[in-house]
């Protein structure tokens, strides 16, 4: 925890500099219309910057600079290991710059002041550091041939990427796709949520900084369906990576049938079931945990374990053990230290989240805890961590995703209902199961339709694993060094000798 108190941050909110236009080929510049956007801080409703927005005019200028900066190769042929270098002292500025990222990150979209210190910065920097790192070390191969033939297998950049990331974690999602993008020698043009683009825009200077030159980086905030809609559509765009719904990662793929069938990769919802079996280890942790998975983040989170599956023998002892847990978790001011519940990314969301709630009561189930807005009085968007019992996985609360802190109890008896319940979702991006026994938790993982298992944990892993989804929340994966697989091309050449 940072050691700097609420009117210490407070003061620095007050004396912060916020950049919010474009950035292109280096430089900041206004949009091509001059059109601009308010960006509204959901703390306290106040207007932090007027902020560009950009269209098609500023995708195509984007774009453009991206390929003449990749044909250029003054980043795309740099050898790996100067890459890597420059990616390494990107990650050092992010952690030089932390204190500024992170109010940006609270400020922008309301989560807690030390989440963004101990969470999103760190984990942006290891990100990029990590892919730098690993760019050098990665080798091609050569085919089996006979003595008078050479096969070669090779990658290559995919060229221009663009790269739609979500409001939750602004900063981290970026990186996630900027450190394999880069580190492979690719161009990048970042659309960052135009509910919250401020802590992109300020990244964008310290990879200048950094060495990453002119063109490789461009930043083009504004809405999805103008400059995310150009980009989608653009015929000079190899590869899109997206990070959001999977009602916008579907349009995706329509606008890349409709353009050059660039490839198109995406990390899209979940409703992610976490199981409690009666054997689980430690009751008390699971419950820890468990209030931890929906609350964490405003329950803003794509792996959030909102649907809560309890074994019928255990749930009248272990689900007074999540309300107790959950009641430490209590919205307050995010420039606060002590706050662990933030504000809600903005009006749209905070509606949608109590519509959620009001769609439980109405279908019978029965709320333990929350399920109302707070700290109104404020001027910002703050809702109570809540609890449903009483949830059939027919419900809407229990099969939709709500993106706020909403949690849905459903009860099993067997092993293989928690697994037809925990299936019959059209999501599949991750799970956890909680067992002493461990045939049983490797089986239960193995059954589980979703890209990312944890066992007796919630939300375990490192830039190590991959990450992504199964069924609609999407392909491809972040993270690891299959994340690598979406930015560059494999190139066969066979040579008579």
């Amino acid at each position: 925890m940072t050691a700097l108190t609420l009117a210490d941050w407070q003061q620095r909110a007050r004396d912060l500099h916020i950049e919010g236009r474009a950035f292109i080929q280096g430089e900041y510049s206004a949009s091509a219309a001059g059109a601009t956007f308010e960006c509204i801080s959901p703390v306290d409703g106040r207007v932090l910057a007027q902020v560009a927005s950009c269209d098609q005019a500023d995708a195509d200028r984007a774009v453009l600079s991206a390929r003449m900066a990749f044909e250029s190769g003054v980043w795309s042929r740099l050898a790996p290991a100067k890459r890597k270098a420059v990616m390494i002292r990107f990650a050092d500025l992010l952690e030089a710059n932390a204190e500024e990222l992170a109010l940006l990150e609270t400020l922008d979209m309301g989560k807690p002041i030390s989440d963004a210190l101990a969470v999103d910065v760190p984990g942006a920097a290891r990100a990029l550091r990590w892919s730098g790192e690993a760019i050098d070390k990665i080798y091609d191969e050569v085919a089996a041939t006979p003595h008078d033939q050479l096969g070669l297998v090779t990658r290559e950049p995919v060229g221009v990427v663009a790269a739609i990331v979500p409001w939750n974690f602004p900063l981290m999602m970026a990186c996630w796709k900027l450190g394999p993008a880069l580190a492979t020698g690719n161009s990048v043009v970042l659309k960052p949520s135009e509910k919250s683009p401020l802590s992109a825009i300020r990244m964008a200077q310290l990879a200048l900084e950094a060495g990453i030159p002119p063109g490789v980086l461009n930043v083009l905030p504004g809405y999805g369906h103008t400059v995310g809609k150009a980009l989608a559509l653009h015929m000079d765009v190899d590869t899109l990576v997206f990070t959001g719904s999977t009602r916008v990662a579907k349009q995706l793929m329509i606008y890349a049938g409709e353009s050059n069938m660039k490839r198109v990769w995406l990390e899209a919802g979940g409703k992610s079931p976490n199981i409690v079996f009666a054997d689980a280890p430690d009751l008390e942790a699971a419950a820890a945990a468990a209030a931890g998975a929906i609350a964490f983040n405003q329950g803003e989170v794509c792996t959030a374990g909102s649907r809560l599956l309890v074994e019928g023998s255990i749930k009248a002892r272990f689900l007074p053990m999540v309300v107790e847990a959950l009641k430490s978790w209590t919205p307050g001011n995010p420039l606060d230290p002590a706050t662990n519940v933030g504000a809600l990314v903005d009006t749209q969301q905070l509606d949608t989240v109590l519509g959620y709630i009001e769609a439980g009561r109405n279908d019978g189930a029965q709320v333990l805890i929350g399920g109302q807005r707070t700290l109104q009085e404020t001027g910002g968007l703050y809702v109570e961590p809540t609890i449903f019992d009483g949830v059939s996985n027919a419900m809407k609360i229990a099969q939709e995703e709500i993106f706020g802190p909403v949690l849905s109890v459903i009860t099993f008896d067997t092993p293989q209902e928690a697994v037809t319940i925990a299936n019959d979702t059209p999501y599949g991006l991750a799970a956890a199961v909680w067992t002493a026994d461990l045939s049983k938790a490797h089986l239960t993982a193995r059954a589980l339709r979703a890209g990312s298992v944890w066992v007796n944990q919630y939300d375990g892993g490192d830039m190590t694993a991959p990450f992504g989804g199964f069924k609609q929340s999407g392909n491809g994966r972040d993270k690891s060094l299959h994340a690598f697989d979406k930015y560059t091309e494999l190139k066969a050449t066979w040579i008579k000798l």
